[in-house]
């Protein structure tokens, strides 16, 4: 006998579970608190995402990336959360389709990744990043902070993986704009 998707793992699967969720809990409430609106409920979000993939475990394939199917529970709640308070940020599809030409074979400048590398401990970048629209967020986060691929990335947000790069390179440019002059102050980025 299988479980259903929203029974609990079997005794064999709860200490994997368990594995894994120490692992990873640190990094999914980091990702809540900027997801989370307000910040205050990343606790919150990151019990919901817990008792979400514990209930559904057993669908979890062994050999995947754990941390990119906790992100894709994490923000599935973060998102469902903020539709039902009315706090979703909405990207017109336009914006997104005109930088996809850029997009294509493009990366983060060295300069954009020296300033992307700060964001855990400057409480400048993390006041930029929190006013990036969410979905510019969301890729910022999970693509240079959390290291997921583009396309685990992209399945997380339930995007297709070109629109995850345009989003992703629309926040890094804007975080870039947005912190040039502070990088240049604190010597991230030298002076032009």
């Amino acid at each position: 006998m299988t479980s259903g998707p929203s029974s609990p793992p079997a005794p064999d699967l709860r200490a994997a579970f368990a594995q894994l969720a120490r692992a990873e809990a640190p990094v999914l409430y980091r990702t809540a608190r900027r997801l989370a609106r307000p910040p205050t409920e990343a606790g919150d979000l990151v019990q919901e995402t817990l008792l979400r993939a514990y209930r559904t475990f057993a669908n979890f394939r062994p050999g995947t990336n754990g941390r990119a199917w906790l992100f894709t529970i994490l923000y599935s709640v973060a998102t469902n959360d903020a539709e039902r308070y009315g706090r979703r940020a909405e990207v017109a599809v336009n914006d997104l389709e005109g930088d996809v030409a850029l997009l294509r074979g493009g990366r983060a400048s060295d300069e954009e990744l020296t300033l992307l590398r700060t964001i855990d401990v400057s409480p400048q970048v993390e006041t930029a990043l929190a006013q990036l629209a969410e979905p510019f967020r969301s890729a910022v986060i999970l693509v240079d902070m959390e290291e997921l691929t583009y396309e685990e990335a992209a399945g997380a947000v339930g995007c297709p993986v070109g629109t995850l790069r345009s989003r992703l390179f629309r926040g890094r440019r804007q975080l870039f704009d947005a912190l040039s002059d502070y990088a240049r102050r604190t010597g991230l980025l030298e002076k032009r």
